[in-house]
């Protein structure tokens, strides 16, 4: 049982709580949404470079927030952008139909003046020709736009999710996996746009205008603003630079300001769930190991030896990506990185080149609206069928997966070392090896000193 509540209270967990405070004092204080839009009143309105300011928003909040409370705040501002277009498209389109009109107008006046054989010529001339009425004009643009309008909802919403889920790669605590990597590897240590004409410009302004008023109505900072975001800064200068040790602590006498995050919040937000998950999957990891299952399974995937190291890391990371979309990626890491450590030790291949390019391949969950949270929300908008994120994800997983390859077998390889197998790896080999020899061995000495610890009654002798 004590070993059980360990695996609870590892420094990843630790790190893993601090970095969930720290992003509900960020979306406490909406520091989150002021950066979203400064970052939209930068970059544009254009459809391209619109797209491109949700993505890069979305994965540096998704970098140091939890995926889902990134999706769930990006959506709604997403949405709010789309409607001021198609509403400021829908205007300009009417404004050209009428004076479309007026010049038809025109038109008819002029052949009411010309003579009747010239009229008689034209209209021979138009013949079988197809005139459109006024209101076929109307209603064929307006199905036009509706369907722009659809199909850049579709690329924005698709847009969003997929950036939350790439986003939390980049960072340890972005994502639950990374750090089920880490805890995991620490065991065995210790053990675009282009021109726009006049009325394309008009819609970017409304558009533009949108997100300038919401950026307004937050105002100047606030006091708590202005500390969770030296905080945060704080934070990541610390996580990068570990166990500084030059703070030894003071007393002061200066007032304290309101507190930046209080229990109550805490209480509401925190993901208590996942703090669990993550606790329970080092656990159940743990009894693989001690139980010798991982060790097991991974000699059965000892064939894999006479396969090149790239084609194995490949392979695997297909594996895994297809498995993560019918499961969490949390279990997904779980399941698979003891089984891959106990193979990558079988064949003497450092544990890290398989472990990494796998961890990072759970994250690329991007064809089923199942598969992570992020897909769940924006499919719960409507605007998007199953058939639109299987195939947009399809070509976006071979894509992360050869990505991930590439990146693993040239800086990568070469900034970890990959292509060597590192001592730690080698001793806590030769730690389950001799674990289980230790088991195949006949309890002949524990026999003999629990005999020698017994005492005879007399009357047996």
């Amino acid at each position: 049982m004590f070993q059980v509540c360990q695996e609870y209270l590892k420094d990843t967990n630790m790190l893993f709580i601090g970095g969930l405070l720290m992003a509900i004092a960020i979306e406490n204080w909406q520091l989150h949404k002021r950066i979203a839009l400064r970052v939209l009143l930068i970059t544009g309105v254009r459809p391209a470079l619109l797209l491109m300011g949700f993505m890069i928003v979305t994965a540096f909040l998704s970098m140091w927030i939890s995926n889902t409370a990134t999706t769930a705040m990006m959506v709604p501002i997403g949405q709010a952008v789309l409607e001021q277009l198609q509403k400021s498209e829908a205007e300009s389109s009417t404004a050209g139909q009428v004076s479309e009109n007026i010049n038809k107008a025109f038109e008819l006046q002029e052949e009411a003046t010309k003579p009747e054989s010239s009229k008689e010529t034209e209209k021979k001339d138009v013949g079988n020709s197809h005139v459109l009425t006024v209101e076929e004009d109307k209603k064929r643009n307006e199905n036009l736009l509706d369907e722009k309008h659809k199909q850049f909802s579709k690329g924005m919403s698709l847009c969003i999710c997929y950036s939350a889920s790439i986003g939390g790669i980049a960072t340890l605590t972005g994502t639950t996996p990374n750090l089920i990597l880490q805890g995991q590897v620490a065991d065995f240590r210790k053990n675009f746009g282009c021109a726009a004409s006049a009325s394309e410009k008009a819609k970017e302004q409304h558009a533009y205008n949108i997100i300038k008023e919401e950026s307004n109505k937050l105002g100047s900072m606030k006091f708590p603003e202005i500390a969770v975001l030296i905080l945060f800064v704080l934070l990541v200068l610390l996580w990068f630079t570990r166990d500084p040790g030059f703070i030894p602590g003071s007393k002061s006498n200066i007032r304290a300001p309101p507190a930046l995050l209080d229990w109550k919040t805490v209480q509401q937000k925190m993901p208590w769930n996942i703090v669990f998950l993550l606790g329970g999957g080092f656990a159940l990891a743990k009894g693989s190991e001690e139980s010798g299952l991982s060790s097991w399974l991974g000699s059965k995937l000892t064939p894999l030896q006479q396969i090149p190291h790239p084609a194995i890391a490949l392979l695997l990371c297909l594996l895994v990506a297809m498995f993560t979309e019918c499961t969490s990626n949390v279990a997904t890491t779980t399941l698979f990185l003891p089984i891959l450590a106990s193979m990558a030790e079988a064949i003497c291949l450092n544990p890290l080149y398989v472990m990494l390019p796998c961890t990072l391949s759970a994250s690329l969950a991007f064809m089923l609206p199942v598969a992570t949270p992020p897909n769940a929300i924006v499919f719960s908008y409507g605007q998007l069928k199953v058939i639109d994120m299987a195939k947009a994800g399809f070509m976006l997983n071979i894509l992360g997966v050869l990505t991930i390859s590439l990146a693993l077998n040239t800086w990568t390889s070469s900034l970890f070392q990959l292509q060597t197998f590192p001592s730690w790896a080698n001793k806590t080999a030769v730690k389950r090896q001799a674990h289980s020899v230790e088991k195949d061995k006949p309890p002949t000495s524990k026999i003999i000193q629990l005999t020698a610890a017994i005492k005879l009654p007399k009357s047996a002798v």
